[in-house]
């Protein structure tokens, strides 16, 4: 039995990805194990996840995220992206066009400049809470946790975010399992340690639920974290979102867009 897959990454967010747009190629219920054991760095192929696309009723296609612990994730902002290319390589979608994840049905305008492939998201609206926990009166949610003031954002999956003086000074392998995982976050929380940089840029580092580590960059991480500094008045409507892989933009309006790169890594089989 063969199975052909596609590595991709988003800003060093990177994934595999098995195209079931015409037929299933993994069974339902072993989805879970095949993304516990492909996303391996040392015995597998390695990623932050495996990206299912699928096809769908109420949209041009549909994406599913299953991680390295097993569990599915609702939304992946640097997923979508690198799904959104290999449908648009594949001639399943044009420059523009809506996919369907368990946050919602979400639109993408995509294309290349100069051989670089960049897309756009419109992101889940933010909201500032935890786990339908609605925000306080004054529209925030926050917590002191472990000597840092946490706030809640969700962006289509459950943030905490973290205003520090300087991300390279936090030990993100102790401090961020704690706040994933502390009681005030009931379904668990992605980690956003953030520094302000200064004209309206941020500096981000993530500790992502489902992974369990450090990744390079995280989509809705960034957005989660541009949502909350342009909350508290501390960035304008365009921010500038520095990750450990490289920058995205988010824009904050009626809509709430972000806007960074995909790149195909390798293609190959899987051999059972």
């Amino acid at each position: 039995m063969e199975i052909a897959f596609t590595k991709l990454q988003g800003n060093g967010n990177d994934f595999i990805l098995i195209d079931e747009f015409e037929q299933e190629a993994i069974p339902e219920e072993m989805k879970g194990g095949f993304a516990a054991i492909y996303c391996d760095r040392r015995f597998g192929i390695g990623a932050d996840g495996v990206l299912f696309l699928q096809a769908s009723e109420t949209a041009d296609v549909r994406m599913r995220l299953l991680q390295p612990d097993e569990s599915e994730a609702d939304m992946c902002g640097n997923g979508i992206r690198c799904l959104a290319k290999y449908a648009y390589d594949a001639g399943y979608v044009k420059e523009s066009c809506s996919v369907e994840t368990g946050a919602g049905i979400v639109s993408v305008t995509m294309g290349y400049a100069e051989d670089e492939f960049t897309a756009t998201i419109t992101m889940p609206e933010p909201k500032f809470e935890r786990s339908g926990i609605p925000a306080t009166g004054n529209g925030e949610y926050k917590e002191e946790i472990r000597g840092f003031t946490v706030y809640a954002a969700n962006t289509g999956v459950p943030h905490a975010v973290v205003f520090v003086k300087e991300i390279g000074a936090v030990d993100i392998a102790v401090v961020g399992p704690a706040i994933r995982n502390h009681p005030s976050f009931p379904e668990g929380a992605n980690v956003n340690f953030v520094e302000e940089a200064g004209d309206g840029t941020l500096r981000i580092r993530t500790f992502e639920r489902g992974v369990e580590d450090e990744t390079f960059s995280c989509g809705t991480g960034a957005t989660a974290s541009a949502a909350v500094a342009h909350h508290l008045g501390k960035t304008g409507d365009a921010v500038r979102v520095e990750t450990k892989g490289g920058p995205l933009v988010i824009r904050i309006s009626e809509a709430v867009t972000m806007e960074g790169p995909a790149e195909t890594v390798f293609g190959g089989v899987i051999l059972f």
